[in-house]
């Protein structure tokens, strides 16, 4: 086998990468029908934009609860978890009187007997038309509400509802007079 010579080597590269980049440089297009169609896009008037509506003067509103507490703060010391209130739950070992077997828009007053002044007794008839007599410290409504007051005109009470995180709070409510 005969050994080819620098040269021929030389000249053997040479010509493969003639005809190697031969056909590459063939493949490269001109630019000019490119260049014509970008001028051609550019020279044309584009189409108008609608101006912006104009905007809409809202009134100004001034904050004023930055001094109350941050409702995602945790709780400190001066605080009390709603889970945790100070207010204890109902007592279960109670008996449950009749009226607190309705709800207490179920329950109409319908007047009262006894001295306005001197601890009065309410009238109060549930709904299957039974007249109930009724005065402070009697309980009525589904939510352990217990009569604080009788006046002529309404009773007062205060149910213990749940908070919603394991606690109790007290609500008001009152029965007025019906008028019918």
């Amino acid at each position: 086998m005969m050994r080819a010579s620098s040269d021929q080597r030389q000249l053997l590269r040479t010509t493969l990468c003639v005809m190697l980049t031969l056909p590459l440089a063939a493949c490269i297009p001109g630019t000019k029908d490119l260049e014509q169609k970008i001028a051609d896009i550019k020279a044309e008037r584009g189409i108008p934009i609608e101006p912006l509506p104009a905007m809409k003067e809202y009134p100004k509103f001034v904050y004023t609860a930055q001094d109350l507490r941050d409702p995602f703060a945790d709780f400190g010391d001066d605080d009390s978890p709603s889970g945790q209130s100070a207010i204890p739950g109902p007592d279960d070992t109670r008996v449950k009187e009749p009226l607190e077997a309705f709800p207490l828009d179920a329950l109409d007053m319908v007047g009262t007997i006894g001295d306005p002044m001197n601890a009065p007794t309410a009238l109060i008839t549930d709904p299957s038309g039974a007249v109930h007599r009724v005065k402070a410290g009697n309980y009525m409504g589904q939510n352990d509400g217990q009569i604080t007051a009788v006046y002529e005109d309404r009773v007062e009470l205060v149910e213990l509802v749940s908070n919603g995180n394991g606690g109790w709070m007290e609500r008001p409510a009152s029965i007025a007079l019906d008028d019918e």
